[in-house]
């Protein structure tokens, strides 16, 4: 994996805005009405072409296909992994910080714009069906890359937790069995993607949002005993990749909120650093976490490891100064190093499909404003 050796590089969650064209193909596909495959392919790949000259122009280093083929960054595992069916699950994702505001909750849930997401349940044996998919995800990748000047790829791709957050076991006698399962399988796209020789992120929002969406009546021991299941998972599942060819990216919910309810990172950044990938993303930039590189004055980074702070807010149409971008990277490379720091976002722009706050053509220009914001920042560190 590159580290920002000489200058602080840059990347971004994954999930980018989807052209206009591909948004009804992608509620379609979800739907399970599209009835033309061929075209909707057509449409994807485009779009991967566009993305990656997109980012390109922004001044991403470490760029991705945006995840232009999911209707959504956790659930497209169901059209992959064998034992899911369609049921109306058991349990709401009712977010605990948003219900404290009912006037406010009747508000954003109406602005909410998702509403052809499917949650199926698993109800069977769980295994990997999805080697036409990711090889078409790699094979897109792989041509938009040609010819452009970019530092290294990288794939995103479900955790077993963040699996187990969104989508219900109703088959396996407990939440360690339905896991561990979810983990045997995803393996297969896990090394898919290594093997493509792009850098693996695995999307880990449950150990951090899974507090107070999933579980908001568990106290904070009882969810890092949690949360540190879902870590062994994920070292088991990429036990077979080298641990820096794998990054894992952790959020509190992509979404403009109260917030007030987030777990702080100072309790669970232990937790996180025992994960095998050797690059953590997380929230760094919006006004309930930016104060949080404090946390590492306290708790040492381990040799080798890499973080990737959001330094641009994924859920505010404010373009962010670069002198700003600058001022976060710095504040958190003076702490652990410049060369263990590369600028991110704090989430995905698309994180599911049609449900973006931020308009598509401001997204480029926060990023644009990400990538002088760390060239700023090289210069006063170097």
């Amino acid at each position: 994996m590159k580290r920002s050796t000489e200058r602080i590089l840059t990347t971004h969650t994954g999930s980018l805005p989807r052209p206009a064209e591909l948004l009804p193909m992608l509620k379609a596909k979800e739907a399970g009405e599209l009835r033309d495959s061929a075209a909707f392919e057509r449409s994807v790949k485009a779009a991967v072409t566009d993305t990656i000259q997109k980012q390109v122009r922004a001044g991403i280093d470490i760029v991705n296909d945006g995840e232009m083929s999911k209707v959504g960054y956790s659930t497209y595992v169901t059209d992959r992994l064998t034992g899911f069916e369609s049921a109306e699950p058991s349990f709401m994702l009712r977010v605990a910080d948003v219900a404290d505001f009912p006037s406010y909750e009747r508000r954003w849930a109406e602005d909410r714009s998702v509403t052809t997401l499917r949650r199926p349940c698993c109800t069977g044996q769980i295994s990997y069906r999805g080697g036409a998919e990711v090889a078409a995800d790699i094979a897109n990748l792989k041509a938009a890359l040609v010819g452009a000047k970019f530092e290294e790829a990288f794939m995103t791709a479900a955790s077993p937790g963040v699996v187990s957050m969104f989508l219900e076991n109703r088959h396996y006698p407990t939440h360690e069995a339905f896991i561990g399962a979810v983990a045997d399988a995803m393996k297969t796209e896990y090394e898919a993607i290594h093997r493509a020789g792009f850098v693996l992120q695995l999307d880990c929002p449950d150990l951090a949002m899974g507090h107070h969406v999933r579980f908001p009546d568990k106290s904070v021991a009882e969810f890092r005993k949690i949360a540190e299941l879902h870590v062994e998972a994920i070292n088991a599942a990429t036990a077979g990749i080298p641990a820096d060819r794998v990054r894992i990216h952790l959020c509190w919910a992509n979404y403009h909120g109260p917030h007030h309810r987030d777990i702080p990172l100072r309790d669970i950044i232990d937790v996180i650093l025992k994960a095998r990938p050797q690059a953590v993303s997380y929230v760094a930039a919006n006004p309930r976490h930016e104060h949080e590189f404090e946390v590492f004055r306290d708790i040492k980074l381990p040799a080798g490891k890499i973080l990737i702070p959001g330094v641009i807010d994924s859920t505010s149409n404010f373009i962010e100064h670069p002198e700003l971008v600058a001022m976060r990277i710095a504040n958190l490379a003076r702490i652990v190093g410049r060369e263990n720091v590369i600028a991110g976002t704090d989430c995905g722009f698309g994180t599911f499909a049609g449900s973006e706050t931020v308009d598509s053509e401001i997204v480029w220009h926060k990023l644009a404003a990400m990538a002088e914001g760390a060239r700023i920042a090289t210069r006063q560190l170097w």
